[in-house]
């Protein structure tokens, strides 16, 4: 197999068959303590903090071209790289960075099912050493027409031919737990949790995606609609955009997210707190 060829979900098992090799970099997507504590040989690290700007009330909107192109020059990133993503918890924040690079134009990137906690349960080599990064002066493009903006979240509803995935948890999405000054979820928006994509019994890999497709389907997010995927700060929702985009959907994610969404005083909200 070769770097061309490398599947967007690539198991630990044949990830590890490839290393080492020149033409992949490794991200671990992860706190300095867990990245310090043992990473995947020759990996780099990307903080959370880095793939957002911070900036209230969306603090997960995508930060700005140069602070991306300062973060991709660290981690050596050119055109021809293969970058090979994982974090410590089942996707979310590698699902985000992979949506980063997708907006970057720079779509040479696979996702470690199950991550560090996969690659180690497997018996493969953690190290704990910083590996030598030579620097390169990556150029960041934003292509925000691959970003959905509140104003199309907004001109999407009631479409047939659109729909917003939901990635919260139901107590959020049914508006019972307070995470914005409203609460609630974009009218037509429908609930499949981040969680629920995983295998929590096995090493917290995805489950199938033929399974996640058949659930998806009856909730009516299928390849014939656009889909629009969004969470809290998409950052749960990095996983459902990666799945949506294994699964050859047409997806976007909405950074701005629910904090954007539940603080701004105009936008309209349902509610099911009184079911």
């Amino acid at each position: 197999m070769t770097n061309n060829s490398l599947p967007l979900i690539i198991e630990p098992e044949t990830l590890q068959t490839l290393l080492p090799d020149d033409n992949l970099i490794l991200v671990a997507v992860c706190s300095a303590q867990i990245y310090n504590s043992g990473h995947l040989p020759g990996s780099v690290l990307i903080e959370p903090a880095e793939l957002v700007s911070g900036v209230k009330p969306a603090t997960g909107k995508i930060p700005s071209a140069d602070r991306l192109s300062a973060l991709f020059s660290r981690i050596g990133l050119t055109a021809d790289k293969h970058v090979v993503a994982y974090d410590d918890e089942g996707g979310g924040w590698a699902g985000r960075l992979i949506w980063t690079l997708d907006v970057l134009g720079h779509e040479k990137s696979s996702y470690l099912n199950g991550g560090l906690i996969a690659w180690a349960r497997a018996g493969f080599a953690l190290d704990d050493q910083l590996p030598s990064v030579a620097a390169t002066e990556f150029t960041a493009q934003i292509d925000h027409g691959q970003i959905a903006q509140l104003e199309d979240v907004l001109q999407q509803i009631g479409s047939d031919n659109s729909v917003v995935w939901d990635a919260r948890a139901r107590q959020e999405y049914d508006g019972i737990k307070v995470t914005a000054l409203r609460n609630g979820h974009i009218p037509g928006a429908v609930n499949l949790d981040w969680l629920d994509l995983m295998d929590r019994d096995n090493d917290l890999r995805l489950k199938p995606l033929t399974e996640i497709s058949q659930t998806l389907e009856s909730l009516g997010v299928s390849k014939d609609k656009a889909v629009i995927t969004h969470c809290q700060t998409h950052h749960r929702s990095g996983l459902t955009y990666l799945v949506g985009k294994a699964l050859g959907l047409n997806i976007k994610a909405y950074d701005g997210s629910w904090s954007e969404w539940g603080n701004a005083d105009d936008t309209p909200i349902e509610t099911t707190a009184n079911r």
